[in-house]
């Protein structure tokens, strides 16, 4: 069976801590969205982008940023995100969706073609990246598996915290870890998510300072970035905490699928 590998990509204005976090912008008129959806055309594995917007007129600029970039989208509860990550997979007859949150500007694409391969050649229900920046890690999942765990799932574990369900219950799911064991990578102290104001400076700041490299900014130099300026680093500090783990992790090391 050919495998089509879908970007759904939840989008929403809804933020207590930072209003509008996708729709920040890196750049004058580029935004956090419009960032991630230009580096995802670059990869090969990602055969397609689907935008999960969240109900109301207050997120209808997500329909324009799908327009814009001539990428498809669906309309689905403010909520329930997981249900908007499924209507995604299902709009594009998805076999996997990979998933990242939309207040993430930077990725660990690096890694992205070792998870892929690992996830289809192992049969993987889910795939995970673990003990790299937080914000720059990803999750592949079969649209079998995340259909099943929103069968499952109580209704709080539909929300943002679409993978609680399934680090829950590990044990009823084939999991494949992504974990480099190395420097630079293994950075959990470093934060690059976008969840603050600080956040957004400190991005805003790597971003023009390595945009140069193009629209995928290797990540090791980011984090030299961010070690090389300890005095813009330190804005994010207060927020600076090693992430959760996937305790899969242990058993995928057991079994000798931990890819380094």
């Amino acid at each position: 069976m050919t495998r089509k590998l879908v970007a759904t990509l939840a989008c929403r204005v809804q933020g207590t801590r930072l209003y509008g976090k996708p729709l920040q912008n890196l750049s004058s008129n580029y935004t956090i969205l419009d960032h991630i959806i230009t580096c995802i055309k670059k990869i090969s594995e990602i055969d397609e982008i689907v935008l999960g917007i969240a109900e109301g007129p207050e997120n209808l600029p997500f329909i324009e940023i799908s327009k814009k970039h001539g990428v498809n989208y669906i309309l689905g509860d403010q909520k329930d995100v997981m249900w908007r990550l499924i209507q995604c997979g299902r709009a594009a007859a998805a076999t996997d969706i990979f998933r990242i949150t939309t207040e993430c500007p930077f990725t660990i694409w690096e890694l992205l073609p070792k998870a892929w391969a690992l996830h289809t050649e192992k049969n993987k229900d889910v795939t995970a990246v673990d003990g790299v920046p937080e914000g720059t890690g990803f999750e592949i999942y079969s649209q079998t598996a995340i259909e099943l765990a929103w069968e499952k799932a109580a209704p709080e574990e539909r929300s943002e915290y679409v993978n609680s369900y399934l680090r829950r219950n590990q044990n009823e799911f084939k999991i494949g870890i992504i974990s480099p064991d190395t420097t630079p990578l293994n950075r959990m102290d470093v934060r690059l998510t976008v969840d603050y104001p600080e956040d957004l400076v400190l991005c805003r700041h790597a971003y023009s300072k390595l945009k140069s490299y193009g629209p995928i900014i290797p990540i090791p130099e980011i984090i030299k970035f961010c070690d090389s300026h300890p005095e813009i680093y330190a804005i994010v500090k207060p927020y600076s905490a090693p992430g959760w783990v996937w305790k899969g992790a242990q058993n995928a090391t057991a079994l000798g699928e931990i890819i380094k």
